[in-house]
């Protein structure tokens, strides 16, 4: 199995939910071909623009904290190999492997299209979830600057909106974050799964290093900015032996609010992921793939409502009294308080506020 550095999928395996085309290579030409050619040039990132309708998508499911969300990107450079949306690439006829890391689209018009939607008669205002699909500070945000524009009409409109991120790019609209949580509009959790840079790698290649994303919980707590430490996810016999080590790191930066949740393998992400772990983690594959089991009544993954975040069996309670014992000693508290969505004044659709 070829190893793409810099990438967290092994191949490009294509969604079989679709029926999608599939292809492989044949291996006595892979060989042959190597031999006369070299190795494959390395994959490049390609961005496509798209052109929707609207940007702000609605949820009614009755185990998340937030009923709308903005995914400026689909698929994510960071590569990581858990990635729960991954499946959502087979929409667009692409794989769920490497397409989701190497082939992303882009909507460049979507502060316009929130601005639509804040502007219309019957919008009531709660809190926009970023980060809640693909990780709104991925590389290329540094050239589009969408999640920065969708911040600062947030800003101009005082609308509560949450960030979720791997990266510490999220520093670099500290000013207009800082500037929200002075008002109660925003709070930021950054995920961190292990201390190791060089498991990180693997796991998630193009995210920032684990040093980095801690580094940044800090600073956006000393700016005044509600912060969260996220261990997600904690993958058995990879990653969980951090958790202590990371709550304590985060801890260290002033920060009191935490979460973990277990690895989730929806549709297209199971087999990935056995895969990687084949590729990495061979000696102990089975061993992964058996404790989750453990914690999912026998399943690689349950998409139950409520019982997707519910885990069961001897293995779900060491990682609860884990999490919950050092939690008490390091004095982590309760997790943030609500947000104030009382301050929200609509736009008018030409971009000024309306008049009261």
């Amino acid at each position: 199995m070829q190893i793409h550095k810099g990438r967290g999928a092994v191949s490009g395996q294509a969604s079989t939910r679709f029926n999608l085309p599939r292809r492989e290579a044949d291996g006595d030409w892979l060989d042959a071909s190597r031999e006369v050619d070299g190795e494959p040039a390395p994959l490049r990132t390609q961005v496509s623009e798209l052109s929707p309708r609207t940007i702000l998508s609605f949820n009614k499911s009755p185990d998340v904290p937030f009923d709308r969300s903005i995914n400026a990107y689909n698929g994510c450079e960071h590569g990581c190999i858990y990635c729960f949306a991954r499946p959502t690439h087979a929409y667009h006829d692409l794989s769920p492997g490497l397409d989701f890391e190497t082939r992303l689209f882009v909507k460049p018009q979507a502060a316009r299209l929130l601005r639509e939607t804040l502007a219309k008669p019957g919008y009531r205002p709660a809190p926009i979830a970023m980060g809640t699909n693909t990780d709104p500070y991925q590389p290329i945000e540094a050239r589009y600057r969408i999640t920065r524009q969708i911040l600062e009409l947030c800003l101009e409109v005082r609308h509560p909106v949450t960030i979720t991120t791997k990266s510490d790019r999220v520093l670099h609209d500290l000013d207009l974050l800082a500037e929200l949580a002075r008002h109660n509009l925003t709070h930021v959790a950054i995920s961190v799964t292990s201390m190791d840079p060089a498991l990180s790698r693997l796991l998630e290649p193009r995210a920032a290093a684990p040093a980095k994303r801690l580094a940044a919980l800090g600073k956006l707590a000393a700016a005044g900015v509600p912060t969260h430490v996220s261990i997600a996810p904690v993958i058995p016999a990879i990653t969980d032996h951090h958790i202590e080590e990371i709550l304590g790191a985060a801890a260290a930066q002033g920060i009191r609010s935490a979460s973990w949740i277990i690895v989730r393998l929806p549709h297209e992400v199971a087999p990935l992921f056995r895969e990687w772990l084949q590729t990495h983690f061979p000696d102990r594959a089975g061993k992964v793939m058996a404790t989750i089991q453990a914690m999912r009544a026998g399943r690689d993954n349950d998409p139950a409502f409520f019982s997707r975040f519910r885990l069961d069996g001897v293995w779900a309670q060491v990682f609860r009294q884990r999490f919950a014992i050092t939690m008490r000693r390091l004095g982590f508290g309760k997790p943030q308080v609500a947000l104030d969505c009382s301050q929200f004044r609509p736009p008018s659709r030409d971009g000024q506020l309306a008049l009261f």
